[in-house]
């Protein structure tokens, strides 16, 4: 999970709901002082929050974007139903995507929308980008679609790494007989065990705040999603043919990531055409971890 580096809003921001055709989205939003050059959509990773993306904030509003970072559903104050597997499927998720792209549409005045999905959150986001080219496709004399640009951030084309998918596995082989709590309680000990994590602790306030986040899952969210990172499909070659017929896209990651190995999402880039960035100095987060960087490099995409 990403961890923020810090949970004061700046100026420039406050939390609301967005009200879709599909329900409600607990978000942040940051709103530029002056005049708006556009908007962007960001996008959470599993076990995330729009509180991954709180860094961001502040220096994309003060470039002129209005920015709308959001809980997806099942995840921290979102929430979404605890019986029902097909919520959470990366389809539906998905849907919820275009969703909320129509509604910061309606809002108006915002300028040209940019798509952003960390993680887990870019394989929902790519399943959004290609829901929408097949529907623009088939729309008598063809459509555009609904976003400037897309970001795929520290993701990639199929399933996550080896050891981290074996680690997911068994996340959601507990979660039908642990309580969050307990589990969670275990995640601390083995990162106790592990010096380096050790000595990267949080603040207590962000500390406490990761628990919380984490008690607030909807664990059918957690099992659903899950399933989906250690079996996902390698839709690259058809998320390629919407960046072709005019989608600018950026992949973008830290020098080093535990979940797509760094090399793989180079990869990706090359078979999408796309920009390619790699941070400095960060890992699986650089929206966390290198937060000026990560924006210095959107702000060039973007624009």
């Amino acid at each position: 999970m990403s961890t923020p580096p810090f949970l004061t809003l700046p100026p420039s921001a406050r939390a609301l709901r967005v009200v879709t055709a599909r329900g409600q989205f607990a978000a942040l939003r940051a709103e530029p002082a002056g005049a708006v050059r556009g908007s962007a959509l960001l996008v959470p990773g599993f076990t995330g929050s729009k509180e991954d993306f709180i860094a961001l904030l502040e220096p994309l509003a003060s470039a002129g974007y209005r920015v709308t970072a959001v809980d997806q559903r099942g995840q921290y104050e979102t929430g979404g139903p605890h019986d029902d597997p097909a919520a959470y499927a990366v389809a539906a998720l998905g849907a919820d995507v275009r969703a909320l792209t129509g509604a910061l549409a309606a809002e108006g005045g915002t300028g040209p929308l940019h798509l952003l999905g960390h993680s887990f959150g870019g394989q929902v986001v790519r399943e959004a980008v290609l829901a929408a080219a097949a529907e623009a496709a088939a729309a008598p004399g063809g459509a555009t679609l609904p976003w400037a640009s897309l970001t795929l951030m520290s993701t990639g084309p199929g399933p996550i790494d080896p050891a981290e998918a074996e680690r997911t596995r068994l996340l959601v082989e507990v979660l039908p007989t642990m309580g969050l709590e307990e589990i969670w309680q275990v995640i601390q000990q083995m990162e106790k065990a592990d010096g380096e994590r050790a000595r990267r602790r949080p603040s207590p306030e962000v500390a406490a705040f990761l628990h919380r986040r984490w008690l607030a899952n909807v664990p059918q969210a957690l099992i659903t999603t899950g399933g989906h990172l250690v079996a996902a499909p390698d839709r690259v070659a058809e998320l390629a043919a919407a960046v072709t017929a005019g989608l600018p896209a950026l992949v973008l990651s830290g020098v080093q990531d535990y979940a797509w190995p760094v090399p793989e999402q180079t990869a990706m880039a090359q078979r999408l055409g796309a920009r390619r960035v790699v941070v400095a100095d960060a890992g699986h987060s650089p929206n966390a971890e290198q937060p000026a960087a990560t924006a210095e490099a959107l702000l060039a995409h973007w624009g």
